[in-house]
């Protein structure tokens, strides 16, 4: 069950935003665009600690736009050298003990929270924007903005953004209770064309070569989901062998534009039954009906994957 859970995991990594319908944005939302525009265009360095359920990181960050090309790097500042650089559409990886590898992206995934990249005219059919004043961070003068979903079915955001550039100075991720999951933090910043001749030198660096990804097929599953919070759209959907897993596995993955998970049902072995897991953002439920093992992974509360789970229905799906 462990390796399936594990295996499921990585499935989950990168899903595609969902087609939600844009709604007016309200004063708050235009300043989280704003945030999200500046996070992508201005040249910066940001040194931060994230705190979560597994303890406490301190990281680098620095951005850049060179001719119209972005640049990026972040670098964990606490034990063996971890560092990701971004080259135009390429996002490269270097870890102690593997090969380095590319992938594509418009961003590195794990340099700022999620909610920074967000879409937030596509949110706000579905989430609250809501200014609860302003503060000080990193001695910066912040507004401070929550952001909540109408339904109460996912988590929230609290964003502390700094009033001057629009850069997200803290971002706490809250569950229902209000209890903070995870925070990023930023203890200072630089903001300035200085950032650029720090970054100049990654144009004509020797990055690994890009990695091909097999294409995945849009098959036909025997099931469907009959509930999912507002706003959520399936995104892709697959069925695959994984590493030590016997039966392949049928998957559908799932994002409202800002939370993300997948739907995995393969036959139930011996021994199987329901359990459930959490582990800070990370919820995995499984249960087990009419013979097959259906398993929730992803950035959800318990409840709102044992719902899910719940509505499950194995007629044939029409499409």
């Amino acid at each position: 069950m462990k390796q399936l859970w594990f295996s499921v995991c990585l499935l989950t990594g990168s899903l595609l935003y969902s087609n939600i319908a844009p709604a007016q944005p309200t004063a708050s939302g235009a300043l989280l665009q704003q945030m999200s525009s500046a996070s992508r265009s201005l040249n910066y360095e940001l040194a931060y600690i994230s705190i979560s359920k597994q303890g406490i990181e301190s990281l680098r960050y620095r951005h850049a736009v060179i001719d119209k090309q972005p640049l990026g790097q972040l670098l964990h500042m606490d034990g063996p050298r971890r560092e990701v650089l971004q080259r135009g559409e390429g996002i490269s990886y270097f870890e102690p003990g593997l090969e380095p590898f590319t992938l594509s992206g418009d961003h590195i995934v794990d340099a700022l929270p999620a909610i920074v990249y967000a879409d937030f005219d596509r949110l706000a059919k579905y989430y609250d924007f809501i200014s609860v004043g302003s503060t000080r961070i990193s001695d910066r003068p912040c507004e401070v903005i929550r952001v909540v979903a109408r339904d109460g079915s996912r988590y929230s955001y609290i964003v502390w953004m700094d009033v001057d550039t629009k850069l997200p100075l803290r971002v706490d991720l809250l569950d229902r209770d209000g209890e903070t999951l995870e925070q990023y933090r930023v203890i200072s910043f630089v903001v300035g064309p200085e950032v650029q001749g720090v970054m100049q030198g990654l144009i004509k660096a020797n990055l690994p070569p890009l990695l091909s990804l097999p294409a995945v097929e849009n098959v036909k599953l025997g099931w469907s989901t009959g509930w999912l919070p507002a706003g959520v759209d399936e995104v892709a959907r697959n069925r695959r062998k994984l590493p030590n897993v016997t039966e392949p596995v049928e998957t559908r993955l799932y994002s409202d534009g800002l939370f993300s998970f997948s739907v995995n049902v393969s036959p139930a072995g011996s021994g199987a039954g329901q359990q459930y897991y959490r582990q800070g953002r990370r919820t995995i439920q499984t249960e087990v009906r009419n013979g097959n093992e259906i398993t929730i992974v992803g950035e959800l509360p318990p409840a709102t994957a044992k719902r899910i789970a719940d509505s499950i229905s194995f007629k044939v799906s029409p499409q």
